[in-house]
């Protein structure tokens, strides 16, 4: 089957409820530019939603240019992201000669995430061991 990389609705993160149990889930990494709080969820995809508050940029122009950036740069790598509801906070303003510093940090965050997830779920499964 190929792969599309199209955004799909199920693939976005709308309601309040959602946003919240993310956040009291409590698990955070961070970087300069950008921190991505994440708790793992029972769908078959990461979904994605995206905090970018007045304080950091205070013109709606600025703002929606790093949720399209960000939007785009999850929409390229959603397939090798785990199944994750996953929030993406900036913390710093950027802008267009930021571009590669944003991409190198989003690449870094999803490869740590990747990894936290997949180890948690190593640790908590079981091992089988034979019997005699």
């Amino acid at each position: 089957m190929a792969r599309t990389y199209r955004l799909v609705k199920q693939a976005k993160m709308i309601k309040t409820d959602d946003f919240s149990s993310v956040f009291n889930f409590r698990k955070r990494i961070s970087t300069q530019y950008l921190a991505i709080h994440y708790q793992p969820n029972m769908h078959q995809r990461a979904r994605l939603g995206l905090v970018v508050g007045k304080k950091t940029a205070k013109l709606a122009v600025n703002r929606n240019y790093m949720r399209r950036v960000l939007r785009e740069f999850f929409r390229l790598n959603q397939h090798q992201i785990c199944h994750v509801d996953l929030i993406i906070r900036v913390q710093k303003k950027f802008g267009r000669g930021d571009f590669i510093q944003i991409k190198q940090e989003f690449d870094f965050l999803i490869s740590k995430l990747n990894q936290r997830v997949n180890s948690n779920l190593l640790v908590g499964t079981p091992i089988n061991t034979p019997t005699n």
